[in-house]
């Protein structure tokens, strides 16, 4: 099936993830994606790794066994002014440049828009920082997590021990969708018009998108909320409860599922007409004594019980799952995102996540497995005309 950025090249020069996964959503697509990586590899090829080398060395890990799906590698020193050149021979063939480095990396490696104008003036870079261009941290480097605690949510997410991290980098991943949505506009544009931009993503912006209201309610009112970890103050019940034999949560936002809920625990006379209970911020604002009552109710039933019971009165509920129970549930299953692929060196087949968007006419594929180190070194080189002397050459200087 043809993808709808097929004959867009990509040069993915990201690492860990979200530049990579930036790269990998175009790649879904149909875009041909080129990873560009160090000799010995990038750190993120390892993370979580699958198997270990007969030597005792890590083998691939499932991070990049997931955003490298679709693309090919090459190794390459860009340091070196052989591989300078090179980089320019790789831009005056492609249509998009991503990457998400410090901006004095940028420039030290010739990946910066001005550079890469100069040899290709139609070019678009996909540039992901932590902080963008401009301010006090522009040049500093950084990770998901600083984008967590910088924009309020990790201390948002606060039960009463400390602020907390999210162990699912969603920061790192919404950056590099929202980047993708953003290359996907350039796309557009430079299709509308010949003329290449450069798009850019920061961590600490993705994080005050998805903190925003909050913020703006401190900007105006001076609320001062304060943490109630998974509690929601806005509404109610609306926790994580514990049941007989596991934890669920439930989110119960709006009248009509207040009403349900009632229903539900044979108490909808009491609550409904219950003062406290008018609307969903006075809910929200006596959540304790609400959340109470549904503990109490949780924790004489045991977690299917309680899913179905909610199933049966319209309440929105799931279990709280752990890896392995995630990837056996039948939910998980029936929706066949997750493609088993078998991956050298690995024993059994591995579920890889696919396209995370559904298009009915021109769905995204997984239609590669990520590749191995350098795998298409040889293939990329000799289409930019460098000959089998040329690359040994190369590898003996150790630019290749």
């Amino acid at each position: 099936m043809t993808g709808v950025l097929d004959g867009v090249r990509v040069l993915d020069f990201g690492r860990y993830i979200a530049g990579p996964y930036c790269a990998t959503m175009l790649g879904y697509m149909g875009a041909e994606v080129i990873r560009v990586e160090k000799l010995k590899g990038g750190e993120d090829r390892y993370v979580y790794p699958l198997y270990h080398h007969d030597d005792g060395s890590e083998g691939e890990g499932s991070l990049f066994n997931q955003v490298g799906t679709n693309k090919k590698s090459i190794t390459l020193n860009p340091t070196k002014p052989e591989g300078r050149e090179i980089v320019k021979k790789l831009v005056a063939t492609a249509d998009v440049v991503v990457a998400n480095l410090p901006a004095p990396a940028m420039k030290a490696l010739g990946l910066d828009y001005d550079s890469l104008t100069a040899t290709k003036p139609d070019i678009i870079l996909a540039s992901i920082s932590t902080f963008g261009p401009t301010g006090p941290y522009a040049n500093r480097g950084g990770f998901d997590g600083i984008g967590q605690v910088m924009s309020g949510a990790a201390w948002f997410s606060s039960g009463g021990e400390g602020p907390v991290k999210s162990n699912a980098p969603f920061i790192d991943f919404g950056t590099a969708v929202i980047t993708a949505y953003g290359t996907l506009a350039a796309i557009m544009h430079h299709r509308a018009t010949g003329e290449g931009q450069e798009v850019g993503g920061a961590l600490l912006r993705t994080g005050l998108t998805y903190m925003n209201g909050l913020l703006m309610e401190q900007a105006v009112l001076d609320m001062n909320r304060q943490p109630t970890g998974n509690r929601v103050q806005t509404s109610a019940p609306s926790d994580i409860f514990a049941t007989s034999d596991g934890h669920v949560l439930t989110h119960i936002v709006g009248d009509g599922l207040f009403a349900n809920w009632a229903r539900m625990i044979g108490e909808e006379e009491q609550w409904v007409n219950d003062p406290r209970c008018r609307s969903d911020q006075s809910r929200g604002d006596n959540r304790d004594v609400i959340c109470q009552r549904m503990a109490d109710w949780c924790a004489t039933r045991t977690t299917d019980e309680v899913i179905a019971l909610c199933e049966e009165f319209g309440v929105p509920a799931g279990p709280v799952l752990n890896p392995q129970q995630a990837l056996d549930d039948p939910q998980v299953q029936a929706m066949g995102d997750m493609v088993q692929m078998d991956l050298p060196g690995v024993h059994k087949p591995v579920p890889v996540m696919g396209p995370p968007v559904h298009l009915s006419k021109t769905p995204g594929t997984i239609r590669e497995r990520a590749p191995q180190l350098g795998e298409h070194t040889e293939e990329v080189m000799t289409e930019l005309g460098y000959s089998a002397a040329d690359m040994a050459e190369l590898c003996e200087k150790r630019v290749i």
